[in-house]
């Protein structure tokens, strides 16, 4: 499929294609980047208030590309979403250092901490988007916090005119939220933070016609919400998930091929017939690299070879990689099969240089490894009590019975391994998080299988999937080995 192009050339392709750095906080979209998989629609629907997404499945991506306007014309036309090319955006919260748009980490922790509620903390960045003129003489955030609290009649009718004006001129405000978890160092805090953004955002669904929040967010901080604030609820109608099937994923790196500025990624575009250049320096793979099985492993068996050693008693490459990378929910994160992919080539290039294909399978093998480290490592800084109650575990063999998950917990006294956890110091803050359920083991476990660490088999028994279990140092017989401390 891929004759005309050398085994050393494709492998330096793959390099200077896959992106470097898989932190989505250092990733910054292009027009040649942008990949719209048929998954996201829903997602990019200007009524969706809700986008829920684990680590690395494209909030932050999605969340800078609604902010630019020509990104959002590029999806606008390749969802077929015509209203997104009648929206005005603003920045409610994110990643990036904004002030003048909405407090920083450090700013929202001295403003909870003197008092401030969210509830008037967010009304005061939506008057700000709106452009209040009383809110734009002070670069303070707790002046204009207090101007907020002191008028809510002003309120009120800015809120009012901005839906009127909209309507008028036919577009709509959209406001969106991003980076949630870097809210407030103590959970308890950040998801008051994020019941006072819910709280509004449901307001102004109820009250106005065109003005509108989208809020990116972890399924577990939306779930903390939903138990304090049984009316986020109604928000769950139009809700949306960022969610990658396998055909996605590889969707996503005969993308990146393809897009690269070089004389390689020409050649390998004139090796598949179908490309198409949507705009100057983009250019959209034909259909069937995006949706065909068949087609995608063809391609990839030209990349990689058709098994994960000599025969296909080992595995077949195109399916072992993303199965290998799928949590609980059989989810992969794009950033979990890109870091994965790009380790491979690392060490095909170091290892195995004369191989006869571009990747060699030990260095998928590898890949996965350093992926699941990667994935761990995200968990136990987002949920550290995830490591406290997976660490009794640690040495076994999966799958496990239930009753021995729980004895091996007694065993440890994992209620108060939690109950410590839960309130530790950081810097000098305390920082509180932990589980539902500290002293319901059986709880414990099916919040374990909804974060997607854990999953039970059909006969009951439990399992870790090899995305977790690899570098959290469980067995498995015949599976990826654990990675050596």
């Amino acid at each position: 499929m891929i004759a005309d192009l050398g085994v050393e050339e494709l492998r330096t392709l793959l390099s200077t294609s896959l992106p470097s750095a898989q932190d989505a906080d250092t990733i910054v979209p292009t027009v040649s980047t942008l990949f719209t998989p048929d998954s996201h629609r829903l997602a990019l629907n200007v009524d969706a208030t809700i986008v829920k997404g684990g680590r690395g499945v494209g909030k932050t991506f999605w969340f800078r590309s609604l902010l630019d306007d020509r990104l959002r014309a590029v999806a606008s036309h390749e969802y077929r979403i015509d209203r997104l090319t009648h929206v005005t955006v603003h920045a409610g919260y994110g990643a990036d250092n904004t002030p003048e748009r909405y407090p920083g980490s450090a700013e929202l922790r001295s403003l909870m901490d003197s008092g401030a509620a969210p509830w008037d903390l967010w009304n005061t960045v939506l008057l700000t988007a709106l452009g209040v003129p009383d809110l734009m003489g002070t670069s303070s955030w707790k002046d204009r916090i207090q101007w907020v609290r002191e008028h809510p009649a002003e309120r009120d009718r800015a809120i009012a005119e901005a839906d009127r004006e909209a309507a008028r001129d036919g577009t709509l405000l959209l406001i969106l939220f991003d980076a949630l978890e870097h809210l407030h160092r103590d959970r308890r805090q950040a998801d008051q933070l994020v019941i006072g953004i819910l709280q509004l955002a449901l307001e102004l669904r109820l009250s106005t016609r065109n003005i509108r929040f989208k809020i990116f967010i972890r399924p577990d901080m939306f779930d903390g919400a939903l138990l304090s604030f049984p009316d986020a609820s109604k928000l769950t109608a139009n809700a949306a998930s960022l969610k990658w099937s396998p055909t996605n994923l590889y969707g996503l790196l005969f993308h990146y091929l393809g897009n690269n500025d070089s004389p390689s990624a020409e050649r390998f575009r004139a090796e598949i017939p179908g490309w198409i250049e949507a705009t100057p320096g983009r250019h959209l793979p034909p259909p069937h690299l995006l949706g065909d099985e068949q087609q995608q492993a063809e391609l990839f068996t030209a990349i990689a070879g058709p098994y994960m050693g000599a025969n296909f008693r080992k595995g077949h490459t195109y399916t072992w990689l993303p199965n290998h990378l799928m949590d609980g929910a059989e989810q992969v994160s794009p950033r979990s099969f890109l870091s994965a992919l790009t380790k491979a080539v690392e060490e095909t290039t170091a290892q195995y240089a004369a191989h006869e294909y571009a990747i060699h399978h030990e260095g998928i093998r590898r890949g996965v490894q350093a992926a699941s480290a990667t994935r761990v490592g995200e968990i136990k800084e987002d949920l550290p009590w995830v490591q406290v109650a997976i660490d009794p575990l640690a040495g076994q063999q999966v799958p496990i019975d239930e009753g021995a998950v729980i004895d091996l917990w007694s065993e440890h006294g994992l209620t108060e391994a939690l109950q410590r956890q839960a309130a530790y110091v950081v810097e000098g803050e305390k920082v509180r998080t932990g589980p539902r359920y500290p002293d319901r083991y059986s709880g414990l476990i099916e919040e374990l299988i909804e974060l997607g660490v854990m999953r039970r088999r059909k006969d009951g028994r439990i399992d870790l999937p090899d995305v977790y279990r690899i570098a959290f140092s469980i067995g498995r017989k015949g599976g990826v080995p654990k990675v050596k401390s």
